[in-house]
């Protein structure tokens, strides 16, 4: 029997009525949900700590700009701000490093870790998200799809990872310490910088969702490989009309300032690169797989 025939008996062999398939997904469906509420309820118990390790870099950004207006400079360096946010340098002594953020309305702060802790279980509940994915369709596909699949459901959160962090503890403190610097303390004329919890931690979230999902670009163009519907000459070809794409993506997800666009512009161009080089290898390995196959036939 050849390999062709192989596969089409494996996918008839695990094929379905129509009614099992969806009892198999109201059940998926259903520990997804179950997955999600429970992930909300531990987030929202831990939200005020999630606030808090979100507003870290704020209170590195904040005490950076008290510390050099004490020392009467207009700058920072942006290493030791890096490294502050980490951790890996203590924060300045000497200066005011309470940084307060405002709830303007009775319930806002119990809206805010509601929806903070919906962020988070996303986050929490996606490894199991992710599996219930892969389980309901992994009988619709052939052996070799399965095993070329499965690693893309670890690599996927890997770079959410890598752009959340990017977010956390480059481009938040550089966003905060240049809204700092915004301000306006002249005789009789002052103009402060007194942010609201909420849409801070609106700002956080939206730059984390928007960076993680930027930095999905290796895997999405990956997959679109494996399935024959771009190739690596093609994206090659068309490298100018991408990096245009990346700009203005940047330009619409960032802030509207200069440093936010190219902390994400730049990543993403060297990450359309790395998926160019993706592409490539597999396409190598289909050649060498027909090549094999034409060997024995």
């Amino acid at each position: 029997m050849s390999r062709p025939e192989a596969d089409e008996d494996e996918i008839e062999a695990s094929r379905a009525p129509l009614m099992d398939h969806l009892i198999e997904l109201r059940s998926r469906l259903l520990v997804c949900v179950v997955a999600f509420i429970l992930a909300f309820f531990v987030c929202f118990y831990f939200a005020a700590d999630i606030q808090i390790f979100l507003i870290k870099p704020f209170q590195a950004a904040y005490v950076m700009h008290e510390a050099a207006r004490a020392a009467g400079t207009h700058g920072t360096n942006p290493f030791e701000l890096i490294a502050v946010t980490s951790g890996l340098h203590p924060m300045p002594t000497g200066v005011h490093a309470a940084v307060a953020l405002q709830a303007t309305g009775p319930l806002e702060q119990l809206f805010t870790k509601m929806k903070v802790a919906g962020f988070g279980a996303v986050v929490v509940a996606f490894p199991v998200l992710a599996w219930q994915l892969y389980k309901f369709v992994a009988p619709g596909l052939y052996k070799n799809e399965k095993g070329a699949f499965l690693p893309f459901l670890l690599v996927a959160p890997i770079l959410f990872i890598l752009g959340a962090a990017l977010v956390y503890f480059v481009m938040l403190p550089f966003v905060m310490w240049f809204s700092l610097s915004q301000q306006i303390a002249a005789e009789g004329i002052t103009v402060e910088l007194n942010t609201k919890i909420s849409e801070y931690l609106s700002l956080v979230t939206s730059l984390i969702l928007a960076f993680g999902l930027c930095f999905q670009l290796p895997v999405i163009t990956t997959l679109l490989g494996m399935a024959g519907i771009i190739s690596s000459k093609l994206m090659t070809e068309g490298r100018r009309y991408a990096i245009l794409a990346v700009v203005v993506v940047a330009a619409v997800v960032t802030p509207p300032d200069p440093i936010s666009q190219l902390m994400l512009a730049i990543p993403l161009v060297l990450l359309y690169e790395i998926s160019i080089w993706c592409v490539r290898l597999i396409e190598l390995r289909r050649k060498k797989a027909d090549d094999a196959e034409a060997v024995t036939a």
